[in-house]
């Protein structure tokens, strides 16, 4: 009797079980490598997209510990030392006049008083970072105004006299800028700033102050660490945490449709914190990891230069569905105007291609008639390699059409840029930068004209003179 353990039939069964058994594990394998994939794909695409509106938390809650309250004004009286380190990139040639606003507990009143004598411009961010209302000049002339702040639920009347500001979402940052002629204007700003106030709807009804409503605050006895700071070192869990608690108050656009359905395949829904296992939160922090790391490579590259170099583009402010730039601008930028109140050319690079260093000399030199197109007025501000001001003896960190430039004969402008005072030029026209040590320059033209935003006016290439 043939044991049916040996048959070749029963052999040939195992064969098969066994076969269908490795394949079965190959796919499970491959089904999990593939989940595994998606979720660092989805990681990366969710960090880009939801990085703005974190940041502008960490920002405003680092605020509230070192400048003051939410819904308060808070009027900058002077220009950032070197050793500012809140927001990249900090500019020298306004006095800010800002605050983090809660819609929640609104709706505001913001006024501005008439300013014929310098060129403002009052931003209002969404959380964002979009810029939905822009007040100021360009705008609405030099007569001031009243406006009523409202987030998006409110329903009530405006009342007459008040022209509504509508906020997509509770979170809103004011970034105001005043024109500022160096430290000898600042009495005359500071009196412009005065007439910035914001009040709640019943304080303004009661005729109640600004000033009156101010309650009575601290700094932190312990400063907190920078934003960017913050942001490195938050756990890829808590990011996505806040994220999603930020999303109930604060909610995307309908144009964001698509990619809230790329979320919810994460597990991350407006108000529901994700529930992710060690494996799962290992993919998605991955793809985090790569996020940063594409980011900070795609940075070094130079894109679209025009003589070395660069100019933002069009859509800053108002950024739609380009998650990538809204990401990057929060990150080397945050807070930035719209084209049409101010552009911002920036280089790294001479007119060879070569990174600009404090080791050698560099000229930007001016044709005549060829100096930026502006209705109100342009810098060139020079920055370390980690994108913050350059300490320096002179503590001079920009140059532009509002200091004593001393022009050529010929109509045309030269600014020295380099560690040692020129021997062959005006000391007033020299920019200071670190020796041996790279940086950046970032130009600045407010309220810039057409020909500058579109393209048909570009800046110099940085000379290289030895």
């Amino acid at each position: 009797m043939t044991d049916s353990a040996t048959s070749p039939a029963r052999r040939l069964f195992r064969l098969k079980r066994s076969v269908m058994a490795v394949l079965l594990g190959l796919l499970v394998v491959g089904y999990g490598l593939y989940a595994k994939s998606e979720q660092i794909v989805l990681g990366a695409e969710a960090y880009i997209f939801g990085y703005p509106l974190v940041i502008m938390d960490v920002t405003r809650v680092n605020a509230a510990q070192t400048l003051g309250p939410e819904n308060q004004l808070r009027r900058v009286r002077q220009f950032p030392e070197a050793s500012f380190r809140e927001v990249v990139r900090p500019n020298v040639d306004t006095l800010y006049t800002t605050g983090f606003i809660d819609m929640a507990q609104g709706p505001w009143v913001f006024e501005m008083a008439a300013n014929d004598q310098r060129y403002e411009v009052m931003p209002f961010m969404d959380a964002w970072t979009n810029v939905f209302a822009a007040l100021g000049t360009r705008t609405h002339g030099t007569s001031g105004g009243r406006f009523l702040l409202a987030g998006p639920g409110w329903q009530g009347a405006v009342p007459d006299g008040l022209t509504l500001l509508r906020s997509p979402t509770r979170m809103v940052w004011l970034i105001g800028r005043t024109q500022t002629n160096g430290v000898a204007d600042y009495p005359l700003v500071h009196r412009l700033q005065d007439g910035i106030t914001l009040r709640s709807l019943a304080g303004w009804r009661t005729g109640k102050q600004a000033a009156d409503l101010i309650p009575a605050w601290q700094p932190a006895p312990v400063r907190p660490r920078p934003p960017m700071d913050q942001m490195h070192d938050m756990r890829t869990d808590m990011f996505f945490t806040r994220l999603a608690l930020l999303m109930a108050h604060n909610p995307p656009s309908t144009a964001d449709g698509p990619m809230m359905v790329k979320l919810s395949r994460l597990g991350i829904k407006p108000g529901r914190p994700p529930e992710w296992g060690i494996l799962y939160r290992w993919s998605v922090g991955l793809g985090r990891w790569i996020a940063d790391w594409t980011v900070a490579k795609e940075l070094k590259k130079p894109r679209d230069l025009v003589n070395g170099w660069s100019s933002p583009p069009a859509i800053l402010g108002n950024y739609g569905t380009y998650y990538n730039t809204r990401a990057v601008v929060a990150m080397v930028g945050l807070g930035a105007n719209l084209p049409a109140d101010a552009t911002y050319p920036n280089t790294r690079v001479d007119a060879n291609g070569k990174v600009l260093d404090g080791r050698h000399r560099y000229r930007l030199h001016f044709k005549a008639g060829t100096l930026p197109p502006v209705h109100a007025f342009w810098s060139v501000t020079a920055y370390g390699a980690d994108d913050f001001l350059i300490d320096n003896p002179l503590h001079r960190h920009a140059l532009g059409d509002r200091d004593p430039l001393v022009y050529n004969p010929d109509g045309s402008l030269d600014l020295a840029i380099q560690a040692d005072p020129p021997q062959d030029g005006p000391r007033s026209n020299w920019l200071p930068v670190q020796a041996g040590q790279p940086f950046l320059l970032n130009a600045r033209l407010y309220w810039p004209a057409p020909a500058a935003l579109g393209g048909r006016w570009n800046m110099p290439a940085v000379e290289r003179l030895d």
